[in-house]
């Protein structure tokens, strides 16, 4: 269905104003009744997405736009928002039921020794007098804190 002719009207109105004799002397020669048959034909279906319209003269480029850029603009109005269901609350209960399931689960998966503990037993060896590598006992120490530390760790 095409747009509805005082639709057009407003629109030729609004762009005679914007852009003066540029927009109407665009079509010099040629019956303006039947400009504004095609534009009404060429933007049918806006007439049930008025805010496309309204986006599309807000939003004029700097020369007098065909009726093909004015459709391209207002195809490129943003849509209108959706309304939204509010989200549901949560059930107390059934909350304080998961977080306690995920606070098993955590002691559950926690780790049963020290992860570093390889480092202490070297540094303890050779505190106790073994024979230790230099490098694996630098190492050792460094996965315990015991040096390679810089001023800005």
């Amino acid at each position: 269905m095409s747009l509805p002719s005082a639709w057009t009207d407003k629109i030729f109105a609004k762009l005679s104003l914007a852009y003066g004799r540029d927009f109407i002397g665009r079509w010099e020669g040629i019956d303006l009744g039947d400009v504004k048959t095609d534009w009404s034909h060429e933007l049918s279906g806006f007439d049930a997405h008025p805010e496309a319209i309204a986006y599309a003269l807000a939003n004029l480029p700097q020369k007098p736009p065909t009726v093909i850029e004015f459709r391209a603009i207002a195809r490129r109005a943003p849509l209108p928002e959706a309304p939204r269901l509010e989200a549901p609350k949560a059930d107390p209960a059934k909350v304080a039921a998961e977080i306690a399931k995920q606070t098993d689960l955590k002691s559950a998966f926690a780790p049963k020794h020290n992860p570093k503990e390889w480092a202490q037993r070297i540094v303890d060896r050779a505190a106790a007098g073994d024979r230790i590598r230099p490098i694996t006992l630098r190492f050792a120490r460094e996965a315990l804190g015991l040096e390679g530390h810089m001023s800005w760790q």
